[in-house]
């Protein structure tokens, strides 16, 4: 998958919830259609980022394993 990323965050090291939070405060400074690539080597990050997408109107447009590195692509909704 290839996207054209706006921001990069890395929260490797961080277990949750502080993927999400620090998700939350990149997207505050971010324009609408933009995209967040989040670097986390935290497994439940691959259910909960999704979750928290959903239920904040944000975009989940893909996940991908890089060895232990987990990259969640987002696309910022309004």
């Amino acid at each position: 998958m290839n996207y054209k990323v706006d921001k990069t965050i890395d929260c490797t090291g961080l277990s949750c919830p502080l993927p999400s939070v620090k998700t939350t405060l990149a997207l505050e400074h971010m324009e609408v259609g933009q995209v967040i690539e989040v670097l986390t080597d935290d497994p439940v990050s691959k259910r909960d980022l999704p979750v928290w997408a959903q239920s904040t109107g944000n975009e989940l447009l893909g996940i991908e394993e890089d060895n232990k590195v987990i990259k969640i692509y987002l696309r910022k909704a309004e």
